[in-house]
């Protein structure tokens, strides 16, 4: 992986690490736009103030839109979102394998 590509994802990662950046993206992997409280609610336990803040950091980065209807991913954003599609079910593995070792 050159440097450029390392700075790029250190900058990805770095948005995603911030608290409720994945659980924004994932409410809205769907495709259907959200207003500002059923988002809320999708991404349960947010503040307010919390969520202004993902929206404009998601927005300034390119992943998050608004239009009419509410809070919609771009086409950059559904597409993260469509490669983070995996992740549940390497979840699932995952806590299937904690599990057993706990036993």
């Amino acid at each position: 992986m050159s440097s450029k590509d390392n700075a790029a994802m250190g900058q990805l990662l770095g948005l995603l690490e911030s608290r409720y950046a994945l659980r924004v993206l994932w409410a809205l992997r769907d495709g259907r736009p959200q207003t500002f409280r059923l988002l809320q609610d999708s991404v349960g336990g947010i503040t307010p103030n919390t969520l202004n803040t993902r929206i404009k950091e998601l927005r300034e980065s390119g992943l998050l839109d608004h239009g009419s209807q509410g809070y919609l991913l771009t086409a950059a954003g559904l597409d993260l979102a469509r490669r983070l599609g995996d992740l549940p079910a390497f979840a699932s593995k995952w806590a299937g394998a904690r599990a057993r070792k706990a036993v």
